[in-house]
């Protein structure tokens, strides 16, 4: 099956011109090394190996920005497949399409030495051609994110057809006052953290000034946030559910959780979770009544008024 990829060509898209031009995509993370028959399957087994060797040459980096530098790595020179799509950005707001034709090669003389050649298809997808949820995808932050779920989307949007498909919702639990959907409660909490409960206490995790924390991505899916202590000690993982909460939530978050406690967290660090929903069930109560102080449930609250001048 056919998979898809939003991917950025360097910081601002720096390097966007030259991967146009000679048809490739690549990264480089400090990384100089030929990885010919580096590339193991098991994109763990090639971090277990190379964190260490990426903390070594930037020894001030923490352990998860090691973590997401080489996961990014991976799945650019190993992790996509020919004939995957890929989305690149450039400098006009809009997005080149091309599709994956090679296999990973090593260009030492290359300003990006670790690269994938692709054909660039052609074809400029707008903003404003693409759905809400498939835009949503193209502006998360980070150098790549599977957008894989849109590629009927982007299968029509190669053939000329800007129609938007409707974003799918469920509305089997959640109300009419909840947000339309997850990824608007998600931009909300992003904008206004300073000022929640949990803004207190934790910062959204950057990386060398940028907001990297916001789906963080995992081997089991992006997390909706992930978020570190004032004082560094503690990771939270926090996953967003835009009506009423089901007991499903907890597998998800506990999954997420342990991704991090094994792969991204130090020593000392503790891993904790919160539910944010509209609403929970008695469901979601008992399971967190068994996991007590690994994962806290908020409830959110959506108010709307009109005021006559």
């Amino acid at each position: 099956m056919t998979g898809a990829y939003r991917v950025r060509l360097g910081s601002k898209n720096q390097h966007a011109d030259e991967c146009f031009r000679d048809g490739f995509i690549g990264v480089g993370y400090g990384f100089t090394q030929d990885f010919t028959g580096e590339l193991v399957d098991n994109w763990r087994k090639f971090n277990k190996k190379f964190i260490p060797v990426y903390m070594d040459l930037f020894p001030n980096k923490t352990k998860i920005a090691a973590g997401l530098a080489c996961g990014t790595f991976w799945t650019v020179c190993k992790g996509i497949c020919i004939h995957d799509l890929i989305l690149s950005p450039d400098m006009d707001g809009n997005f080149r399409v091309g599709k994956i034709t090679g296999e990973y090669q090593h260009q030492p003389k290359n300003a990006i030495p670790q690269q994938r050649p692709l054909n660039w298809l052609g074809r400029i997808v707008r903003p404003d051609e693409m759905s809400e949820s498939l835009f949503a995808s193209c502006k998360a932050r980070g150098t790549v994110v599977n957008i894989s779920k849109h590629i009927s989307e982007l299968e029509q949007l190669l053939t000329g057809s800007t129609h938007k498909p409707l974003d799918p919702k469920n509305n089997s639990l959640e109300g009419s006052s909840s947000f339309a959907m997850e990824k608007h409660l998600e931009e909300f909490l992003i904008k206004n953290w300073k000022q929640s409960g949990l803004g207190h206490d934790y910062d959204i995790y950057e990386q060398d000034g940028e907001l990297v924390g916001q789906q963080f991505p995992t081997d089991t899916g992006p997390m909706d946030i992930l978020a570190i202590s004032k004082d560094k000690q503690t990771l939270l993982v926090v996953e967003l559910k835009r009506g009423r909460a089901g007991d499903v939530v907890v597998g998800q978050i506990l999954r997420y959780m342990g991704y991090v406690k094994e792969e991204l967290a130090e020593d000392h660090q503790a891993v904790k979770g919160v539910i944010i929903a509209m609403d929970d069930t008695i469901g979601i109560q008992r399971a967190l009544s068994v996991i007590h102080g690994k994962v806290d449930f908020y409830r959110y609250e959506v108010s709307f008024k009109l005021i006559k001048n």
